[in-house]
């Protein structure tokens, strides 16, 4: 959720961006001062503190500033970028005086695109902030007696880069004609060509790099969003960490790929770790990486991944956590959350592959789970028959619509885990939770601000025990955080 939208207006952001325009569209005035701020103006600031998306907070006559780059304690000259009714947006012009949790960026490019967004911060900072992020939600949310939740301090890493397993990098021409593979500068769609990325495993870059130079020996036809042609968009490279299992899967326009068997033999001859070459088919200008066809082009359907003492294998658009290491400290906290006995029924809600439930299920009599994705569905099964685990049961559907059916049928669980997407739980869930009213709840939490949001309709009913933040995503201002919930007069 964007920080900038913590301070309420009467009007959404795009009206109140269209009445600033048609009023003033250059100017900002603020009303408790006599002074009108101009885009692209320089004024001097004390940063106060990071916002949740990493930008450095100060106050300019009185009105909030978000400035990218800046830090806490920092005296910056920043040049105004963006005038809104309440808010100004900025980037740095000057550092007057540096923080001493400055530090030299790893990568030339990481105030360009997103996924590097912290590289300038010391990783105790780093750590010290993604507790701060969850506060700053529980403060805007306010859920029943959050100022006496205990934050515990982040789980970091002791080594934080090169941990993302996955790499998915849009394919595009540049401008001097050359074949780029990279992300988008943030807000725009103007490719960065990332040649190095420290926060990806190695081999998923010398993959990536060599794949880039094949499609330029061979010319094949790259997608020009623009004019809607074109056949290859995006190159997802993923590596199975414990077993250097790697997938290359090729999203395309169009069912046509030029040369492909060219460019697999060669990356093949590379890269024997390659063992699956896929492709997948999302035709037109589409705000979502893939499209609904995938085809295997050569070798296994899926890679095999091994993960706390269990094998999992994952199919091309599996959802699998991108940081292997932490992982296992995530999944062991929510564990301890959970408070499992041998008579536990537990609900793995959004169980993807089944990472989490299967984790649980020798601890546990019965692990129930659900996911929307059929192949996720299919490849939770499959893991629990590839580990022998025979206390599981995996369905296609939604949680808020497969828990009260289980419910009718006379499913009583003792406990769930909930790792929802970005946009949290949707309030039937929640109320399927409040109606069963499990004694124990772990919620795995990858955005603090729908985090807060769930709680206050939760809390009603659960009271917090601690809440546990995890760095699965060093350098950036993402944070997952574990939520220990016991049922209220249990």
């Amino acid at each position: 959720m964007n920080n900038k939208k913590n301070f309420k207006t009467s009007k959404s952001r795009s009206q109140s961006r269209t009445n600033s325009k048609q009023n003033n569209r250059h100017y900002y005035h603020n009303p408790k001062s006599a002074q009108q701020i101009a885009e692209g103006q320089v004024i001097p600031l004390k940063i106060k503190r990071l916002g949740i998306n990493g930008e450095g907070i100060g106050y300019y006559q009185r009105t909030i500033c978000f400035i990218k780059g800046a830090l806490p304690g920092e005296k910056v000259l920043a040049t105004i970028t963006e005038v809104h009714p309440r808010y100004l947006t900025g980037v740095l012009h000057q550092i007057k005086k540096a923080s001493p949790d400055r530090v030299t960026p790893i990568d030339a490019y990481a105030d360009e695109v997103g996924g590097f967004e912290l590289e300038h911060l010391a990783y105790p900072a780093q750590l010290e902030f993604k507790r701060d992020v969850i506060r700053q939600a529980l403060t805007k949310f306010r859920p029943a007696g959050y100022q006496d939740y205990e934050l515990r301090p982040t789980i970091g890493m002791d080594d934080p880069v090169a941990y993302r397993n996955k790499a998915q990098f849009q394919i595009r021409r540049l401008a001097d004609g050359r074949i780029g593979a990279g992300l988008y500068k943030e807000g725009t769609h103007e490719l960065v060509d990332l040649a190095t990325c420290s926060v990806q495993h190695p081999l998923t870059m010398k993959i990536i790099r060599a794949a880039v130079a094949l499609f330029t020996k061979y010319d094949v036809d790259i997608y020009d969003e623009h004019h809607n042609e074109g056949e290859l968009k995006t190159l997802v490279v993923r590596v199975a960490q414990a077993t250097q299992e790697t997938q290359v899967v090729f999203i395309t326009n169009t069912t046509q790929l030029s040369h492909a068997t060219e460019i697999i033999d060669e990356l093949s001859t590379q890269f024997p770790e390659i063992v699956s070459f896929m492709q997948n088919i999302n035709p037109g200008r589409q705000s979502l990486i893939w499209g609904d066809q995938t085809v295997k082009l050569r070798g296994q359907d899926t890679i095999r991944e091994e993960l706390d003492g269990l094998s999992f294998n994952l199919s091309a658009r599996a959802f699998f956590q991108l940081n292997p290491q932490q992982t296992v400290t995530l999944y062991d906290e929510a564990r301890k959350a959970l408070s499992i006995t041998p008579n536990s029924r537990i609900v793995d809600a959004y169980s993807g592959v089944g990472t989490i439930g299967l984790s649980l299920a020798s601890e546990a009599k019965e692990i129930r789970g659900m996911d929307t994705i059929a192949d996720a569905i299919t490849d939770a099964n499959e893991n629990a028959r590839l580990n022998s685990i025979t206390n599981t049961r995996y369905e296609v559907g939604s949680a808020e619509k497969l828990l009260p059916k289980w419910l009718k049928e006379g499913f009583q669980p003792d406990g769930i885990v909930v790792d929802p997407p970005r946009v949290g739980l949707d309030r039937r869930l929640i109320d399927a939770i409040l109606k069963s009213a499990p004694k124990h709840f772990a919620y795995v939490s990858c955005n603090p601000s729908t985090l807060a949001r769930d709680l206050v309709p939760l809390v009603k009913k659960y009271r917090v025990e601690y809440i546990q933040s995890i760095d699965m995503f060093p350098q950036t201002a993402r944070v997952e955080a574990v939520v220990k919930l016991t049922l209220r007069n249990a």
